[in-house]
């Protein structure tokens, strides 16, 4: 008999289990899944250009957001952090792929610029205690090798920007109550949130499940889709002024930005 539920964390753990094991890709389990997708720089994904998103290259370019600390959610090979640090960022990213850290890394040194990759889950940040790696994550803790190395937590905020361009869509719906809290705990008065996420409807991608029927089938189907009036919805609990929420622009092959259609961007400030 198992009586192991004492806390919220508890909880959400106990959610987590509802989801199959390969389809997680939010935890420490889902890390290996990861790697190989990253595994293969040669191929077609539009996500391993080594472009910045076009909306957050247009905070910067209007003046909505300073140059200040950073924090990059679900960085993949570092597009964004990479960007953010050449405009004068102090920048920290963290992905579950010591793949995708390895190529940030390396993207960061063509670059010239300084970010701190850490390998790790992000929800390490709100929780009492950091999430033990599991038995049966595939890791093996090695710190000479990068790829092979244990989590590395980030130094926690306070942060004049969180930035996440793919992680939240890949959330299962009880996980949105972690994201909140780790918005509420790190970004800085006066700070800002910026999101880039899988949209709903014509020209749109992501699963449009209702949240409940995704426990009953245990899986994410790829990623969830979200109209502008749920995430205004999600994001409203924080109280935070709504800056912008748009569609991301289509950008070509020549242009200095990644852009597709099939994203929200989002940008919210915390009242000071």
């Amino acid at each position: 008999m198992e009586r192991d539920v004492r806390s919220v964390e508890d909880v959400l753990r106990l959610l987590d289990g509802m989801f199959e094991a390969g389809a997680d890709r939010w935890s420490d389990r889902g890390g290996g899944w990861w790697d190989g997708f990253y595994a293969d720089r040669e191929r077609e994904v539009p996500f391993f250009v080594a472009k910045p998103d076009e909306n957050l290259a247009t905070y910067l370019d209007r003046g909505l957001v300073a140059p200040g600390r950073a924090l990059d959610l679900g960085s993949g090979p570092g597009r964004n952090a990479v960007f953010l640090a050449g405009r004068g960022f102090d920048v920290e990213a963290v992905d579950l792929s010591a793949t995708a850290v390895a190529w940030g890394e390396e993207r960061a040194r063509e670059a010239g610029v300084a970010v701190a990759f850490h390998r790790g889950d992000a929800f390490d940040l709100v929780r009492a205690e950091p999430h033990a790696v599991r038995a049966d994550a595939g890791l093996v803790r090695d710190e000479s090798d990068p790829l092979r190395a244990g989590p590395r937590p980030p130094r926690g905020g306070p942060y004049d920007l969180v930035y996440d361009s793919g992680c939240f869509h890949h959330l299962p719906p009880h996980r949105r109550v972690s994201y909140l809290a780790l918005l509420r705990a790190h970004v800085a008065p006066g700070g800002h949130f910026g999101l880039a996420c899988f949209a709903a409807g014509a020209g749109g991608m992501g699963s449009e499940l209702p949240d409940a029927e995704l426990y009953g089938d245990g899986r994410l189907h790829g990623g969830l889709a979200y109209t502008a009036e749920s995430l205004r919805w999600i994001f409203g609990a924080l109280g935070w002024e709504e800056v912008e929420l748009r569609r991301m622009r289509d950008e070509g092959a020549e242009s200095a930005y990644f852009g597709e259609a099939f994203l929200w961007t989002a940008l919210f400030r915390r009242p000071a």
